[in-house]
């Protein structure tokens, strides 16, 4: 059980620092497209670090695994909202150095975070648990 809970510690951080990081991006780029797209990623974190945040009060509260965990999150269309970006935008914005830095960070994050909730998958003890490790790997 601690161990869980220490790794849903990590995972709690990891989405809190992530939010942040592209909450800050997409206040910073000039580039709509760009600004959607961090906003966008913003928002998943948040809904991811929410659902996480549930998990881990309901295990310290019981000491297991909530048996009826959901892990359904909002669906938002990223190509319908980055396209509504794009139209908004009455003058193209070109991406800025600082733009590229922040998409290859945001990639190493997402990918960092995968193979973190894939091998949480992989050492679950339920099939709740492990399905619901494998959703957030999937996202």
């Amino acid at each position: 059980m601690q161990g869980i809970l220490k790794s849903l510690d990590i995972a709690l951080e990891n989405e809190l620092q992530e939010r942040n990081f592209y909450e800050m991006h997409s206040r910073r780029t000039r580039n709509p497209v760009g600004r959607a797209m961090f906003e966008h990623i913003a928002r998943d974190e948040d809904e991811h670090y929410r659902r996480l945040q549930d998990l881990h009060a309901q295990m310290t509260r019981t000491g297991a695994w909530p048996e009826n965990l959901s892990i359904t999150v909002q669906s938002v269309n990223i190509v319908e909202a980055l396209l509504n970006a794009a139209n908004a935008s009455k003058e193209s914005v070109s991406a800025d150095a600082d733009d590229r830095v922040a998409v290859a960070t945001a990639i190493e994050f997402e990918t960092k975070g995968y193979s973190f909730y894939k091998s949480l998958a992989e050492a679950a003890h339920s099939p709740a648990e492990k399905n619901f490790f494998t959703q957030l790997a999937s996202m």
